[in-house]
C-alpha cells in the first residue's frame, strides 16, 4: 500500500520580538565563566511577578546599542533575590557606558525546564537536587527566562533555564 507523502513542518518563524529557543546548547550543561560581562540592573516587582522588566530591558538594550556591545547569546539572568525586586543581568560582549557594567565569574550547571511561570518553586527544588545528584553544592540560583509570555504563546513552548552557581 503506497502512503501518502506528509508536508514538511512548516518552520516556526521568529516573532520580531524573542528568537526561538534550542534547549539543546543550555540542558544539563556546565559553564565556566571567567570575568564574563553583563549589564546589571534592578527591577521591581510584586510577588516575584516583574513590573519594570521590559522598560529596564528597552533602556538598557538602547544604551548597549549605542556602545556597539553585542549580546552574544542572548542571555539575560535575573537574580530572584526578593518578591519585590530582582537583579538583571544581560550578557554583553564590552563595557558599556552609562550602564552598570560587572562581571561574572565561575561554575554553573544549567538544566531546561518547559512549562508555565508558577513552576518557579517546583523547579528550583528539582535544580537543587539535579545538582546535589552530582555531588555538588549550590552556591546560587539564577533564571534566564528565554521568551516573553507573548513569545512563548506563538512558539506553543515557555522554556526556562536555571544556572546553578556551584562551589
Amino acid at each position: 500500500m503506497e502512503q501518502t507523502p506528509q508536508a514538511a513542518p512548516e518552520p516556526i518563524t521568529p516573532t520580531g520580538c524573542c528568537p526561538p529557543f534550542d534547549t539543546a546548547p543550555w540542558d544539563e550543561k556546565e559553564f565556566v565563566w571567567n570575568n564574563k560581562l553583563f549589564v546589571k540592573d534592578r527591577i521591581l516587582s510584586f510577588n516575584h511577578m516583574p513590573l519594570t522588566l521590559n522598560g529596564k530591558v528597552r533602556k538598557n538594550g538602547k544604551l548597549i546599542i549605542k556602545a556597539g556591545a553585542d549580546i552574544p547569546e542572548y542571555l539575560m539572568l535575573i537574580d530572584e533575590n526578593s518578591k519585590w525586586g530582582a537583579d538583571i543581568y544581560i550578557e554583553v560582549s564590552k563595557e558599556v557606558p552609562r550602564a552598570r557594567t560587572v562581571s561574572m565569574s565561575g561554575t554553573f550547571q544549567t538544566k531546561v525546564f518547559e512549562g508555565p511561570y508558577k513552576n518557579i518553586a517546583i523547579w528550583a527544588k528539582e535544580m537543587k537536587q539535579y545538582v546535589n545528584s552530582q555531588t555538588k553544592v549550590v552556591k546560587k540560583l539564577y533564571y534566564f527566562y528565554t521568551t516573553c509570555p507573548n513569545c512563548a504563546k506563538v512558539y506553543g513552548k515557555n522554556y526556562v533555564v536555571l544556572f546553578a552557581e556551584i562551589q
